[in-house]
């Protein structure tokens, strides 16, 4: 592995080199490299050797540490792939790209990057059971600053040509996808008898204070609590716009959770659900003290509801026990009548039958 790293302006740009030894041997369908760095922000070059369901390379960037990352993250960068022609280093095939990653498309590349006979063939891309790939990746300064200084990397997209749009793909269903906080969750809403989405009721958008657009079920919900707690809106005054609006849709989905789901509704699912939109919130540093208690309150639910479903398989089996107690009983008060009936043959059959001398001889006439 090579690599370096320079500041040119106001990018970040880094080449990683990464060679693939025993490449006629890989086994797995899709081959990762190694984690590189560019800022402070994890990348990886993910390769189909055979072809992403096509008869040609497939090779991608990714970005490493998706399920690490803040809620609604995006990551912009440019970059270039390129398969090293180890014949002649000018006749390398080099593909350039731009993209906003983010939780829905963790990578982006080419789906056909180069034809599979002009990989394998002729001993320039593969020699000696060997190849090279190379990405050479820039972020802006200013996103990594951004990243570190409110915990997110977000950037405004530059949006491909309609040329690269056609060329570049996710490597969708194929790469290694993670579940993220960004998807809607739901809960059960038992007076219809279906799920309601929480993230988005109606899937439209207000302004909330003056700092930014905010789903319009939560808004009610964010007016009330933040005129008891007036910090949770003046420990974020200093953040950008997106990040205010990411945080009080952080918020929002936690208080309508918390409204709109009533004990009964609580199974170990939505259980873990609340505990996954906590730990985001907490990520955004609210002063969330006030709002901890009810929290654990409905997570201590999911205990309670634990220890009721105990209870009622004991007491289940305490009835199925009692049951089998009363069949026993009734079967042994059968069996007692049986006996006493049994008693009383035997003794018309002993008072009829004389003593007998066991040792007297059987005879067989007179002496």
């Amino acid at each position: 592995m090579e690599n370096q790293q320079n500041v040119a302006g106001e990018l970040v740009t880094r080449l990683f080199t990464w060679t693939i030894e025993n490449v006629s041997k890989l086994i797995t369908r899709k081959h990762y490299s190694e984690v590189f760095l560019v800022g402070d922000w994890k990348w990886r070059i993910l390769v189909f050797p055979k072809g992403n369901n096509v008869k040609e390379l497939s090779l991608y960037l990714e970005v490493a540490d998706a399920s690490d990352l803040p809620y609604m993250w995006t990551r912009y960068a440019q970059f270039s792939l390129t398969v090293v022609n180890q014949l002649s280093r000018n006749m390398s095939i080099t593909k350039e790209a731009q993209h906003e990653f983010n939780a829905r498309e963790t990578d982006w590349g080419f789906t056909s990057f180069m034809p599979l006979n002009e990989f394998y063939d002729g001993g320039k891309f593969v020699r000696n059971d060997k190849c090279i790939i190379e990405a050479r990746v820039a972020v802006r300064k200013v996103d990594i600053k951004n990243f570190e200084d409110q915990g997110t990397g977000s950037s405004a997209p530059k949006e491909p040509s309609k040329q690269e749009d056609q060329a570049l793909k996710p490597s969708s269903v194929d790469s290694v996808q993670v579940p993220h906080l960004s998807a809607p969750f739901t809960t059960p809403t038992s007076e219809q008898g279906h799920e309601k989405v929480l993230s988005a009721p109606d899937g439209k958008l207000m302004d909330f204070r003056g700092l930014g657009k905010i789903e319009t079920a939560f808004v009610p919900l964010l007016e009330e609590v933040c005129s008891w707690h007036p910090s949770l809106i003046e420990c974020q005054k200093k953040r950008s716009r997106t990040y205010i609006e990411w945080a009080f849709t952080a918020l929002g989905r936690v208080l309508h959770f918390l409204k709109t789901t009533k004990v009964k509704d609580m199974t170990p699912d939505t259980s873990e659900r609340v505990q996954l939109l906590w730990e985001e919130l907490k990520t955004f540093k609210f002063d969330l003290g006030w709002l901890e208690p009810y929290v654990q309150s409905a997570l201590d639910v999911k205990k309670l509801m634990e220890r009721a479903g105990v209870v009622k398989t004991l007491r289940e089996d305490v009835d199925a026990l009692e049951m089998g107690v009363k069949r026993l009983r009734a079967r042994l008060a059968v069996a007692e009548v049986d006996l006493e009936v049994a008693k009383r043959d035997l003794a018309k059959v002993v008072e009829g039958f004389g003593e007998t001398d066991v040792n007297r001889e059987l005879g067989y006439g007179r002496h």
